[in-house]
């Protein structure tokens, strides 16, 4: 039997990254998780269409729907440690504060107790997909996914490949055991309920090599021939991220020239389902690379700016203008966030000093470019636009329902007699938090919020 809610109030989304649809008294129709209509105002809904059947939601005078936000760049096991070593280097800070944490999920007891609350976490924030990062162990690896599948999540799960230059207590033994289990974490995830088809799957495996300096030649070549086996794998790596990472893969990997762009891309690990975190420092030649490739950038501006060691600005006025696809990354624990509210501030904070850096080339990104970042953007780069990031009919119904409010409910600023829609949502983009999401959908099923059900 097909179960059928209609939602009826204001709607928001992004039409293209530069234009918010903005609709005051819409009419969502979903069923079985899919948008199976939309209609923008109450004079276009045929005497029909609505099933009598339908669960009615309308939306009070104050709330809005928009669509899920989408997480490209995450750290399941650092949710823990957020806020910890603010200000280290980026090398300096691994070592001293992150696989220290990391050891921990050797422990299934641990991993399952923290993974419970991370994935919580984030869906309370209103985040309906993540791309996450496990740590390199293959059994808490299974524990997040299953976690992620069970609290109904989309997300992609890898397990993080590493086998040279960490702690030994940290390291994979070796890169043939490396890619041993991220196959059994392959295979492992895919056999979840409904998730053996990567076209419709909820929760899907994604190739994960910490980065380069990580990973041995050796590693970096299997991984390239699991994603060329098999063309419907994502891959996620750290890309370009700091001085003191570059320097250091220059060093293991001289004969590229200090082109990130090209050592991936030898290995296989360079193409349109590929999720580049962070590429703050980058040439011409990388954009072009990026670009010609289809990769996606992962832009997480909170760890840019606080974890790595310098003032780092990913230059995504450039990214946007040369048609790279580029979402927002909470990279928790780099970013000390774990929602998407405080990324986006912190994108537009960055793009303000990219400005002033590039004596005003690069424009500062509006609120409609960097909510467009947070949705459509970031589905873009996970390869899921035809299926999430706005409420086209046929779309899965990934969305958020925001209540703002009056007094001091949560810390946004107070909604007030005769403001318009736009500034309410713009109240609550700046100033809101997770007190004002009443419900989270992912497919049509209700998986976080705070009202009473």
């Amino acid at each position: 039997m097909s179960s059928t809610l209609v939602f009826q109030g204001a709607v928001i989304f992004s039409a293209d990254s530069e234009n918010l649809e903005m609709l005051e008294n819409a009419t969502l129709i979903v069923t079985d998780g899919c948008i199976s209509a939309f209609y923008k105002s109450p004079d276009q809904i045929p005497a029909d269409a609505i099933p009598q059947d339908g669960q009615i939601k309308r939306l009070l005078p104050g709330e809005f729907l928009i669509p899920g936000f989408v997480d490209t760049h995450n750290h399941a096991p650092q949710w823990p440690m957020r806020g910890l070593g603010q200000g280290l280097h980026i090398l300096d800070w691994l070592s001293e504060i992150t696989f220290p944490i990391e050891a921990r999920f050797a422990d299934s007891a641990y991993a399952s107790r923290i993974y419970e609350q991370t994935v919580d976490d984030f869906l309370r924030q209103g985040i309906t997909t993540a791309s996450y990062y496990g740590s390199r162990h293959a059994d808490a690896t299974k524990i997040l996914a299953k976690m992620c599948h069970k609290k109904g999540q989309r997300a992609f799960v890898g397990k993080c490949n590493m086998d040279r230059n960490a702690p030994d207590y940290i390291r994979e033994a070796t890169a043939s055991l490396s890619l041993q289990e991220t196959e059994e974490c392959i295979q492992y995830i895919r056999s979840l309920p409904d998730c053996a088809s990567p076209n419709n799957a909820l929760v899907k495996p994604v190739v994960t090599p910490r980065f380069a300096i990580s990973c041995t030649p050796e590693l970096l070549q299997g991984l390239g021939n699991v994603v060329n086996r098999d063309d419907t794998l994502a891959i996620q790596t750290h890309f370009n991220e700091a001085a003191q990472e570059i320097d250091a893969t220059k060093e293991l990997f001289p004969q590229f020239g200090g082109s990130e762009a090209d050592l991936y891309e030898s290995y296989g690990l360079l193409n349109r389902r590929s999720i580049l975190a962070h590429c703050t420092i980058m040439t011409d030649y990388e954009k072009d690379r990026v670009h010609g490739l289809q990769c996606g950038v992962a832009h997480c501006p909170i760890a840019n700016m606080t974890v790595g060691g310098g003032f780092m600005v990913a230059p995504v006025r450039d990214f946007l203008r040369r048609g790279i696809k580029v979402g927002l990354g909470t990279d928790s624990g780099g970013g000390w966030a774990s929602g998407m509210l405080s990324v986006i501030r912190q994108a537009m904070i960055a793009s303000n000093a990219r400005e002033a850096m590039s004596e005003g080339k690069d424009k500062a990104l509006s609120l409609e470019e960097v909510f467009y970042l947070a949705t459509l953007g970031g589905c873009k780069v996970l390869c899921l636009e035809d299926k999430i990031g706005s409420f086209e009919v046929g779309k899965e119904f990934d969305a958020v329902w925001v209540r703002t409010t009056t007094r001091l409910e949560s810390a946004m600023t107070p909604r007030e007699e005769g403001d318009s829609l736009r500034r309410i949502f713009e109240k609550y983009i700046m100033t809101g938090d997770d007190r004002n999401v009443a419900n989270v959908y992912v497919r049509g099923r209700r998986v976080a919020g705070t009202d009473e059900q």
